[in-house]
């Protein structure tokens, strides 16, 4: 299995959680898509430090060949799987009540 197979099913289960799992439906909501604006910049200049200066290296085998800011299309997939996830979990335990202080 590549990268990139990894990556895209990182995005499908995150998304089969989000929308099934923990019912959270996050995807559908604009304050997670406003949230995702403000994540993805700083992903996007962490991706690129640590690729620009070698720090992190792919396989060329392992992914498409497609890069924004230096680092591979398929971090983005996988950034946007663990955000969203997270996200989702965050929800999910809120509403549980998971850390309500008794």
């Amino acid at each position: 299995m590549i990268y990139t197979d990894i990556a895209l099913g990182g995005v499908i289960i995150a998304v089969f959680f989000d929308l099934y799992g923990a019912k959270t439906a996050l995807l559908t909501k604009s304050v997670f898509w406003a949230s995702y604006a403000i994540i993805l910049p700083f992903q996007l200049i962490t991706n690129w430090w640590l690729t620009s200066r070698n720090i992190v290296m792919y396989d060329p085998k392992a992914i498409v060949g497609r890069r924004i800011c230096s680092a591979p299309v398929e971090d983005l997939l996988f950034g946007f799987a663990l955000v969203l996830s997270v996200m989702s979990l965050w929800v999910y335990w809120g509403r549980k009540g998971y850390g309500a202080k008794k």
